[in-house]
């Protein structure tokens, strides 16, 4: 009986490779927003598809607070078996520039595994305010107090626009909501004048002729909103900041797994049902290699850290 239990000891000890994985447990898809944020809405739209090829219960779990960092500390913690993955989006590059203590390296506790899909920012207006595009905004800031919204502290929805205020060397006082759609909501009240929101909040109302659409942030227009030109288009040649979601492992995973993590996801991706599905919301699909997810994240890094450092923007 003795050596029973040493050998199954044994075999539970014995490092996970791809040819086991995923057969011996449900995988866990980690998200660090709650049910209904655009993260969980990406993690979720490609469940279905992903735990049908995997052949096995691929689980969402959403573990929100601290801006994602909840999340990405659990999955740093986690087994490094291949059975947690963090979805995560901008965040992750930002955090450890905009909290003191985020409590991860996104570039030595995690493995990248793929870039998801991107989605740009839009900056919208209420019809009452006297801006027909972006260049008319940035002159009525400099003529009077204006203020905007955004999704909250240290999003893109938010250093979207203080990227803008540094090149244009305007001062409009942020207003941070708990979210795009309370923002939004209050946009087309009337009880706040402008909001840097996503198509998927807002493109909606856009196209309703609730609020008007100035700029987006992408670096090419929104297929989702085709008329509404693109912040480098509006005098800022070079610009550009989009909203996007990966997918990263714990830093220790074995590096079989997280090709084949890899390979289901960039299947998953390209799937025909799933690009529409994700471009209906305003997404482009971007799949690539780890590599790629490397190199973009160090960019991503860089660029937001400037930012939240030029800016003086803390969590608090």
């Amino acid at each position: 009986m003795k050596v029973l239990l040493f050998l199954f000891s044994a075999a539970l000890s014995l490092p996970v490779t791809a040819q086991d994985w995923p057969r011996l447990k449900p995988v866990h898809i980690v998200v660090g927003f709650a049910p209904g944020s655009t993260t969980d809405l990406v993690a979720r739209l490609v469940q279905p598809k992903l735990q049908e090829a995997l052949g096995q219960s691929v689980i969402v779990e959403n573990k929100p607070g601290a801006g994602g960092n909840v999340a990405t500390q659990q999955v740093k913690r986690s087994a490094p078996d291949g059975y947690a993955l963090l979805v995560t989006s901008v965040a992750y590059a930002v955090n450890p520039s905009l909290y003191p203590n985020a409590g991860y390296d996104p570039f030595t506790d995690f493995i990248p595994v793929i870039l998801g899909p991107s989605t740009p920012n839009i900056i919208t207006v209420n019809p009452a305010v006297p801006a027909k595009n972006l260049q008319e905004l940035i002159e009525l800031a400099r003529k009077q107090q204006l203020s905007y919204a955004s999704s909250g502290i240290g999003t893109t929805t938010h250093l979207s626009m203080e990227r803008i205020k540094m090149a244009a060397k305007i001062d409009i006082t942020h207003v941070p909501y708990k979210g795009g759609g309370p923002a939004v909501t209050d946009l087309i009240g009337g009880q706040i004048g402008a909001v840097f929101a996503t198509p998927a909040s807002a493109g909606t109302h856009v196209k309703a002729g609730k609020i008007r659409g100035l700029a987006v942030t992408g670096a090419t227009r929104t297929p989702a909103l085709p008329d509404v030109p693109t912040i480098a288009e509006s005098g800022y040649p070079g610009y550009e900041a989009t909203n996007w979601y990966a997918y990263v492992a714990s830093g220790k995973t074995p590096k079989d797994i997280v090709q084949r993590w890899n390979a289901e996801l960039v299947k998953v991706l390209n799937a025909p049902d799933i690009r529409d599905q994700l471009h209906h919301h305003g997404f482009e699909p971007r799949p690539g290699t780890p590599e790629d997810l490397t190199k973009y994240m160090e960019r991503e890094y860089a660029t937001w850290g400037r930012v939240v450092k030029e800016a003086k923007i803390t969590a608090n």
